[in-house]
């Protein structure tokens, strides 16, 4: 029974995304906020990745809420922000042989993409606080809900 009630707690949060932008720059960085920036596939500022809620993707966003924003994104924002900054992916698939299948894009409506976005600088700046203060106090970082869409509209 308890097997049934986690099976279906699991599928409504795989159908919901959550965007996470990189707000903060590379300078001072401790390695291991470094590498779990990377793991997120947040290499630069203003890169956006869209990854669906887990556990182990939650406690690697509450490492780095002082480098990133994060929020649920709709479906509108998601289809704009694939037509408008998604790059198609021309790297190998797998090695010559075929035995190794390397997984470095995300296929979406048929096509192979990268697993980042590059954005642009948000119109009108994060916040009037800056990119230094929680979005809660009225800055950039930490979690920011559904306005989250409204962030990467500007951006786009």
């Amino acid at each position: 029974m308890n097997k049934e009630n986690t099976e279906k707690k699991q599928e409504p949060a795989s159908k919901k995304m959550i965007s996470i932008i990189r707000v903060r720059g590379k300078n001072k960085l401790s390695k291991e906020i470094n590498k779990t920036l990377d793991m997120l596939r947040l290499y630069n500022n203003n890169y956006c990745v869209m990854i669906s809620p887990t556990p182990v993707i939650k406690g690697m966003l509450q490492k780095v809420k002082d480098y990133v924003t994060w929020g649920e994104i709709d479906e509108k924002t998601m289809s704009e922000l694939i037509e408008k900054r998604g790059e198609e992916f021309k790297g190998a698939e797998s090695d010559k042989k075929g035995n190794i299948n390397y997984k470095r894009f995300i296929e979406i409506k048929g096509k192979k993409l990268k697993p980042f976005f590059r954005l642009n600088p948000p119109k009108k700046g994060y916040g009037r606080k800056g990119i230094k203060v929680p979005f809660k106090l009225g800055g950039a970082l930490g979690d920011r809900k559904e306005k989250i869409n409204d962030l990467i509209r500007r951006m786009l």
